[in-house]
């Protein structure tokens, strides 16, 4: 078995943690003990493209118990855990990553788990897919799964345009994924990740969230909660009426540009802090992203209006502007929540791997039925997951009686 990882000698260390996560996850403990009872992966490859946290490896775990072979490189070079990687390897994981590894290295360690010829691939932003695609000749793929919001976006663009190759299952679109990951999982992190880059005091500041999707929801909340003062700016105008009702005030990022302490996007899109808002920003200004891709923040266009530039601490860069006002970049941009912080919590991963772990055995028996688009996770997975949570939660649910049911199918009962 081939790797590329930092040090070996982590290998302890990396499953310490590893277990700790385990010990939060009991829905994804349940569908890896299902999995090796029944081998449902056996004699299949599978590759992966995921952010390795000590979350992810119980994901692969259950994988592995399920008989399959495994590949995995990182979705982002700075959310890999170096002794993670280690526990992997370890494990007889093939893992191509390091922490902090450049764009060359990166994309060969796509290249390098790929080259196991996999019968499934497991995405998070769609590189791996998006590499494999550029891959002429290569046809052993059956399916795919997508992980987050940017991967879809990339993803069904590929569908739209008729190039994708295999079929491919959305999990960031189901209800136990997007609910609870990104509200509840990204919310705590993207403040994690803030925090521990900066140790700034959240109550009393002005934080601008930009976007108000299910991640820019669980920030504003999670903000607002540590008592700052919460702007939203928006394209959506529903979206934008729904944080006005949730108390938030919404202004044009042009118009909050001056206004905020902190500011984090959370869209998925480019260039939504520009140049122009650079320079009316106050002194001291702090900028984060939680998108997939350093690309909603203009880091480019920041380094060029920029007269000077320090590394200030481990996760935080100062800018020195024009009129001699600074900004600070926190994670060069990248996922705050995975580079400065340790992504989202394993009790709300577990949700998110389960949903991972059993749509990729779906995907493997009906995949001979499926299009090259892409789909969501079935609803009796959706609801399987959840019902797995609330029972190890020891939360009971009501049922309906006979007469409940009854009027459920009926259409005779009404005001007369």
């Amino acid at each position: 078995m081939s790797y590329d990882i930092r040090d070996l000698a982590l290998a302890e260390r990396g499953q310490q943690r590893i277990d700790w996560a385990a010990r939060h996850m009991p829905v994804l403990r349940q569908v890896r003990d299902e999995f090796a009872a029944a081998k449902p992966f056996q004699g299949r490859r599978i590759a992966a493209s995921l952010h390795i946290t000590t979350e992810t490896a119980v994901l692969l775990y259950a994988l592995q118990a399920g008989g399959a072979e495994l590949a995995l490189c990182a979705s982002n070079p700075l959310s890999t855990r170096d002794d993670v990687c280690a526990a992997l390897v370890a494990r007889g994981i093939a893992v191509y990553a390091q922490y902090g590894e450049d764009l060359p290295t990166y994309q060969r360690h796509l290249e390098q788990t790929l080259a196991i010829q996999p019968h499934l691939v497991m995405d998070d932003g769609a590189d791996l897919i998006a590499a494999l695609h550029n891959r002429p000749g290569d046809n052993t793929v059956l399916a795919g799964i997508e992980e987050t919001t940017t991967g879809v976006v990339r993803v069904r663009a590929m569908a739209d345009q008729k190039v994708l190759r295999f079929p491919v299952v959305a999990v960031n679109d189901t209800p136990t994924k997007r609910y609870f990951d990104n509200r509840y999982g990204t919310g705590q992190n993207t403040i994690d990740g803030i925090l521990r880059a900066t140790n700034v005091l959240l109550a009393g500041a002005t934080f601008v969230v930009a976007g108000y999707g299910w991640c820019g929801r669980g920030i504003a909340m999670r903000a607002r909660g540590m008592g700052a003062r919460v702007i939203v700016s928006e394209i959506n105008a529903t979206r934008a009426l729904e944080a006005i009702m949730d108390g938030f005030q919404v202004l044009p990022m042009h118009e909050a540009a001056p206004l905020g302490d902190i500011f984090v996007t959370a869209t998925g899109m480019a260039g939504v802090i520009r140049r122009e808002h650079f320079l009316t920003m106050k002194d001291g200004a702090i900028l984060a992203n939680s998108g997939h891709f350093d690309i909603e923040v203009d880091t480019a266009g920041l380094r060029d209006l920029a007269v000077g530039e320090a590394q200030l601490r481990e996760h935080m860069t100062e800018f020195e502007l024009p009129h001699q006002r600074k900004v600070y970049l926190l994670g060069q941009g990248r996922l705050i929540g995975q580079a400065a912080a340790e992504a989202s919590p394993a009790a709300i991963m577990d949700l998110s791997f389960a949903d991972q772990a059993l749509s990729t055995r779906y995907l493997l028996e009906a995949y001979q039925q499926l299009d090259p688009k892409v789909y969501d996770v079935p609803s009796e997975i959706d609801e399987r997951v959840a019902a797995l949570k609330l029972r190890a939660l020891g939360v009971q649910l009501d049922t309906l009686n006979q007469d409940q049911l009854a009027y459920q199918h009926s259409w005779q009962m009404g005001t007369v």
